[in-house]
Parts: structure tokens; sequence; C-alpha cells
């Protein structure tokens, strides 16, 4: 275990205290969501960078839209 101290003002201190924020369990919690937090963001920026054309990632709505243009696209040529 490690032992950690902060400075914050005495007003954050006294309304975190009051919250139970300060408690080694809740600080332990709130360390753990925003490291996971932070290792998501970096997951996506990597896959964003790693990305062959350089663009996000096409949202299930785009997917949609895009397979029924096709679709629409291959009855047209069908009919003709």
């Amino acid at each position: 275990m490690a032992t950690v101290q902060i400075t914050i003002p005495d007003a954050l201190a006294k309304e975190a205290a009051a919250e139970g924020l300060l408690e080694p369990g809740s600080i332990e919690a709130i360390l753990r969501e925003r490291l996971a937090a932070a290792r998501v963001a970096k997951m996506q920026a990597m896959r964003f960078k790693f990305s062959p054309s350089g663009t996000p990632p096409m949202t299930a709505e785009e997917i949609e839209a895009e397979i029924k243009a096709y679709r629409a696209g291959r009855r047209s040529a069908a009919n003709a």
C-alpha cells in the first residue's frame, strides 16, 4: 500500500469529506474509474491514429445507410 498526501482548498476538503469522498475506498474507486476512462480514451485515440484512412470508424447508422444505398443500386440495375 502507498500513502498519498494531497493539498486541496479547505472548502473542497470539507465538502468532499462530508460526502465520504476522502475515505480510502472512495478514493480508490474514483482513481480506478478515472484510470479506466483514461485507458479507453487512449485506445480510441490509437484506433483513430492507426485507421487506414485516418477517419473515425463509421457509426451503425452510417453502415446501415451504405447497405441500403447498395441494395437500392442493385435493384435499379436489375430492373434496367
